[in-house]
C-alpha cells in the first residue's frame, strides 16, 4: 500500500494452499465441538496457488504495478509445495469453505484497506 518493493523468494513458484482466515477458525471450532477425540483433521482450502500469483493478484486489486516485485534469494531448504488433504474434515464433519478464493482475497484486502489504523502502527 506504500509503494515499497515486495520481496518474493526465489522464482515465486512455490505452491501453497490458501484459505480465508474465517474459514480456518470455523473449521477449528467445528473440530473442537464435533470432532472425535484423538483424531487429526487437516484444514485446507483446496486452493493451491503459486506465491507469485498471490502477489500479482494483490497488486492488481490495489491498482499497483508489478514493477514493485523484487525477487530475492530463496531461503535454504524452502519447500517447493505444501499440500493439504482436507478430505477427512469435509467427509466426516461436513466442513468446507463458503467463499471462492478470489472473494476471500478481496475481503482480506478490503479489511486491510479499512483498518489501516490497526496495522500501520505495527510497521
Amino acid at each position: 500500500m506504500h509503494d515499497r518493493e515486495l520481496p518474493v523468494y526465489g522464482d515465486g513458484l512455490n505452491i501453497r494452499d490458501w484459505l480465508y482466515v474465517e474459514y480456518h477458525c470455523r473449521a477449528i471450532d467445528m473440530v473442537l465441538h464435533d470432532g472425535k477425540i484423538g483424531e487429526v483433521y487437516n484444514i485446507g482450502g483446496n486452493n493451491e496457488k503459486r506465491n507469485i500469483e498471490i502477489v500479482k493478484l494483490i497488486l492488481k486489486e490495489l491498482g499497483k504495478p508489478e514493477s514493485l516485485i523484487r525477487y530475492v534469494k530463496d531461503r535454504p531448504g524452502h519447500d517447493r509445495r505444501y499440500a493439504i488433504d482436507s478430505s477427512k474434515i469435509q467427509k466426516e464433519l461436513g466442513w468446507k469453505p463458503i467463499y471462492s478464493f478470489e472473494d476471500g482475497m478481496r475481503k482480506t484486502i478490503q479489511w486491510y484497506l479499512k483498518n489501516k489504523e490497526w496495522w500501520e502502527k505495527l510497521i
